[in-house]
């Protein structure tokens, strides 16, 4: 399965922004998904998860701004982002786990976020 991210930009401050990862297969047997982000001079860090039955998990610096959502049926992954901050400015990666034993093993190519004050 190969993953593409796409869909980020610049945004003022306060703004929003969507994110889609598109599968080039069928992803309903697909483990977990989800979106990693990269800011400048820092770890990967993990943004937003979400099972193969609709369980999300959320960094506590996004959780109430950013939604994931995942789209079976067109082989998607999405995040919403709403109230950009600064801070959010990152490569964003779209990353999943095939199977419940396996670590992230499928990567994406990242998307730039960018939020301006």
């Amino acid at each position: 399965v190969q993953l593409q991210a796409f869909g980020g930009g610049l945004v003022q401050a306060g703004g929003s922004l969507g994110l889609t990862c598109a599968a080039s297969r069928g992803i309903s047997d697909i483990y977990i998904m989800g979106w990693y982000r990269q800011r400048p001079g820092e770890l990967l860090e993990l943004v937003a998860t979400i099972t193969g039955s609709g369980t999300t998990v959320y960094a506590d610096s996004v959780r109430g701004r950013f939604t994931i959502s995942r789209d079976n049926a067109n082989n998607s992954v999405y995040l919403l982002m709403n109230n950009l901050k600064t801070e959010d400015t990152a490569v964003y990666y779209c990353a999943a786990r095939s199977t419940e034993y396996s670590a992230y093993d499928l990567w994406g190519q990242g998307t730039q976020v960018t939020v301006s004050s």
